[in-house]
């Protein structure tokens, strides 16, 4: 196995990497909505916390060469399932035709107290 930290991608806020490389796939961490240069919250609504998420992960995915088309499961994590629609939208538009296999649910508490994080597996094939 490889860990991975990609340039651009939010600083962990724990003993992890961003990503984990175990043969042909890659273990996403969760993405939540940080700044990556600041490493504060971005956004207080969840459109603004479920784009920043995905761009984190976007820039995860990119560090390693692979795009949103390579992700064959995600993980997404709310902290109130009443945003479900508000975040499935914005999830809609940012995998366009993709559709990997997907879990959403509601968690009593996210990191930093967001409204959401996403984590993916991936594969380079």
């Amino acid at each position: 196995m490889e860990q991975i930290n990609v340039k651009g991608a939010p600083a962990a806020i724990g003993p992890y990497s961003h990503a984990v490389k175990a043969g042909d796939l890659l273990f996403i961490s969760g993405q939540v909505p940080l700044n990556p240069e600041t490493g504060e919250v971005s956004g207080s609504t969840i459109a603004e916390q479920t784009r920043q998420a995905l761009a984190n992960l976007e820039v995860v995915l990119k560090g390693v060469g692979l795009t949103k088309n390579n992700i064959a499961k995600a993980q997404v994590f709310l902290a109130n399932f009443d945003h479900f629609a508000e975040m499935n939208a914005i999830y809609a538009e940012f995998m366009g035709d993709h559709r990997p296999a997907r879990t959403a649910v509601e968690v009593s508490r996210l990191p930093k107290n967001v409204l959401i994080e996403v984590d993916v597996i991936a594969s380079f094939k």
